[in-house]
């Protein structure tokens, strides 16, 4: 697969921090102690590197981390999976967006987490790896992530979503917080991270190469998703219950490349301190 680009770059993270935080122009100037003109300069992309470093104080970001994406000086160090996991990253629209397939080698049995636009991929790996799938797994209902669970659903799998934001289909199935599943040796844990959307949900997996959480949009490598009206409660669900995860966690998005627990605490502006 070729290297998937970050999902959002400094002018992006600065936009949801400002409207996370409903923060008009003229209040964040006078937050930062920077002219509107290089405020506006710096939303338009324009890399200023003193008005950054003022800007991340009010906005609840790492300096450092912030200035580190705009030079284009990160990416994340991509995890290897030895067996057991498979990332799809599907083009939607004018963006991309990741789907995921995990199982479990012995009992060949597979959960898949989010559709993306297209399905296909993911179907011809179950036949190529001679898989059952009994699960499919929602972080969230948003279009650009269920775009194909009709194709999936075919298939005679579980659907499965947040009893706060349910698939919405007939057959399907909704879970509370700390439900567990199991495929095999492989497994599988909820925990609500909403925010984003009210359904939220991370989905916690032990029994593969390394620890994996399935984020969907609560978080990004080097960002988050965007909430203008839950914004703290995105922010403070993403602290309290991922970045508690084991340290050598990895972390599968929503969008953008894969990450690690480690790397997000180093280099996310939303995290990085």
């Amino acid at each position: 697969m070729p290297r998937i680009p970050l999902e959002d770059n400094f002018t992006d993270i600065i936009g949801k921090a400002q409207r996370g935080l409903k923060l008009s122009d003229s209040a964040l100037s006078a937050a930062a102690d920077v002219s509107l003109a290089d405020l506006q300069a710096v939303q338009g992309g324009e890399i200023r590197e003193n008005t950054l470093l003022a800007l991340a104080r009010p906005l609840g970001l790492g300096r450092d981390a912030l200035l580190a994406l705009a030079r284009r000086e990160w990416y994340p160090a991509q995890p290897v999976f030895t067996r057991g996991f498979a990332m799809f990253n599907t083009a939607f629209a004018d963006m991309t967006v990741n789907s995921y397939l995990v199982w479990d080698g012995k009992t060949k049995l597979a959960a898949a987490f989010d559709t993306g636009a297209d399905a296909h991929p993911m179907l011809d790996t179950v036949a190529g790896e001679g898989l059952t799938l009994r699960y499919i797994f929602l972080t969230h209902t948003h279009d650009d992530h269920i775009a194909d669970l009709d194709r999936l659903a075919a298939t005679g799998a579980e659907v499965w979503a947040s009893e706060l934001e349910p698939a919405g289909r007939p057959g399907a199935k909704s879970f509370q917080e700390n439900a567990h599943f199991h495929l095999g040796e492989l497994s599988i844990k909820t925990l609500f991270t909403w925010g984003h959307s009210p359904g939220q949900t991370t989905y916690f997996i032990n029994g593969l190469s390394w620890p994996l959480a399935i984020v969907g949009d609560s978080l990004f490598a080097g960002s988050m998703g965007g909430s203008p009206t839950h914004y703290a409660m995105q922010l403070r669900n993403n602290q309290r219950k991922i970045l508690k995860l084991p340290a050598d966690t990895v972390l599968a998005c929503g969008h953008g490349p894969l990450t690690t627990l480690k790397q997000e605490k180093q280099h996310n502006p939303f995290f990085a301190r």
